[in-house]
């Protein structure tokens, strides 16, 4: 790090008194009053004088080590024996690798692992005190949805003042307090928003549904900055510094549990990768800096993983994040009814219990019931009323009598679909044959998701048919 850019980092970030990192949990940080906050106010003409140093190349190497310097001068505090290292993947790229958080010591449940001071923080209720004006109004109006749906609105706003907010560092290239953290980010990804039109035809119907709904939050959040303050047209008409800034937000943005709605990107607690059984947890305490302490004892050279999402559907971790979470316990059973109606939902049609297990080959018993349901509904109108009454009365017996009567039929209804979906997953697979990786880069870890759902399948039929 330059000794100007130290410099000029040191004035907008560093608080009059930073406390010694304790290792007992749960630590309290002092916060000094003179503690200066990190926004400032954005030179609208600085694009054009400061050109940014940032490359967003997919081969562009990541600089871990200024970040992890310019973390320890502003402010960011660690356990020893916490690194920011490189696990590799298969890419054409070296520069490729992706980097994890974890440590060289032994951690005891308990131990405090980190500590990131509220001024380095990401903020989306920041950067939307910062930037929201009139001129604005015009671009949050076309992030929202047609069908009226006000949650998944107001989280496209949320997320797009973040993305904005990363634009506007980005221009300011090196002047930027985050230069260093924003110099560490990833250019190669895996997710959706970064694969091949061709990529898509490889999926199947869940995964692509999803993966349709990522490019389609892209393309969404691009169309609304053309008429805004702040970015130079030259941004504004980068698709590929768009999707750069797009892909750091939906990836390492995740909501306060407190009560805010606050999406924030804690720079250095955004190494800690997904895992299914998380080591850490974090908290933000009542002045909103950052603490994080392992859930369970950690031997040395184990990365350190949080949970980013349920760990049963995989699907979404692939098309949002980019990585095949081949621990996942269980996947979605791809149960696609025409109709989803208020008593199938009673009775758990819902894509966190509708569940195949990958390790037993076990079916969720919302399966069973969903199937069971379906089959009535053809067949039997009367009995489907006494399923809903016995499910709604919590009455096990007869609802398991309903069961057994008809699992002749409902047994039919899985095997059926098992061998389905595995012909489609055939088909797809066949697609790839003789494509080019390189033109593709993606397209492997397609495959391998795709064989994941397969072996899954492939265990629940022997499970219960016997082949």
């Amino acid at each position: 790090m330059s000794s100007m850019r130290f410099h000029i980092l040191l004035s907008l970030l560093s608080p009059s008194r930073i406390n010694a990192f304790q290792l007992q949990p749960p630590p309290r940080y002092t916060k000094s009053t003179s503690t200066p906050t990190l926004s400032s106010s954005y030179d609208y003409n600085y694009a054009e004088t400061s050109p940014p140093s940032i490359h967003i190349e997919e081969n562009t190497y990541r600089d871990i080590d200024s970040l992890t310097q310019w973390a320890e001068e502003a402010g960011v505090q660690k356990a020893p024996g916490l690194e920011v290292t490189p696990s590799f993947f298969e890419s054409e790229y070296e520069a490729d690798s992706d980097y994890e958080a974890m440590t060289t010591e032994d951690l005891p449940s308990g131990s405090s692992v980190l500590y990131v001071p509220q001024y380095l923080i990401l903020s989306s209720n920041a950067a939307m005190a910062e930037l929201r004006c009139e001129e604005m109004y015009e671009a949050e109006q076309r992030l929202i949805y047609e069908d009226g749906d006000e949650e998944k609105s107001n989280d496209m706003i949320r997320h797009y003042y973040l993305i904005y907010k990363i634009l506007l560092e980005y221009e300011k290239g090196q002047e930027s307090p985050w230069y260093a953290w924003l110099n560490s980010m990833p250019r190669y990804y895996s997710n959706a928003a970064s694969m091949t039109s061709f990529c898509f035809t490889c999926l199947p119907a869940l995964m692509r549904k999803l993966a349709m709904e990522e490019r389609s939050i892209l393309k969404k959040n691009h169309l609304a900055i053309m008429n805004t303050p702040y970015l130079s047209d030259e941004t504004k008409r980068s698709a590929a510094l768009w999707t750069f800034a797009h892909q750091i937000v939906y990836t390492r943005a995740f909501e306060a549990d407190d009560g805010s709605g606050d999406l924030r990107i804690v720079p250095m607690g955004d190494y800690f990768n997904h895992g299914t059984e998380a080591d850490v947890s974090f908290a933000y305490d009542e002045e909103g800096n950052y603490w994080a302490q392992t859930i369970r004892d950690v031997p040395a050279g184990s990365p350190l993983r949080i949970q980013y999402a349920d760990p049963t559907n995989p699907s979404f971790l692939f098309a949002r994040y980019g990585f095949l979470d081949e621990s996942s316990p269980a996947t979605f059973c791809k149960i696609f009814p025409p109709q989803v109606n208020r008593d199938m939902v009673e009775l758990g049609y819902a894509q966190n219990r509708m569940l195949f297990y990958k390790d037993t080959g076990d079916v969720s018993q919302e399966v069973w019931d969903i199937l069971l349901y379906q089959w009535l509904t053809s067949s039997n109108v009367a009995d489907r009323r006494i399923l809903m009454e016995a499910h709604n009365r919590g009455d096990v017996e007869r609802k398991m009598a309903l069961h057994e009567s008809y699992y002749p039929k409902t047994s039919s209804l899985l095997e059926e679909h098992l061998n389905t979906f595995m012909e489609q997953l055939d088909r797809l697979g066949g697609k790839a044959d003789g494509k080019d990786p390189m033109e593709h880069p993606r397209l492997p870890l397609i495959l391998s998701h795709n064989e994941f759902v397969r072996r899954t399948f492939l265990m629940v039929r022997n499970r219960y048919f016997g082949y």
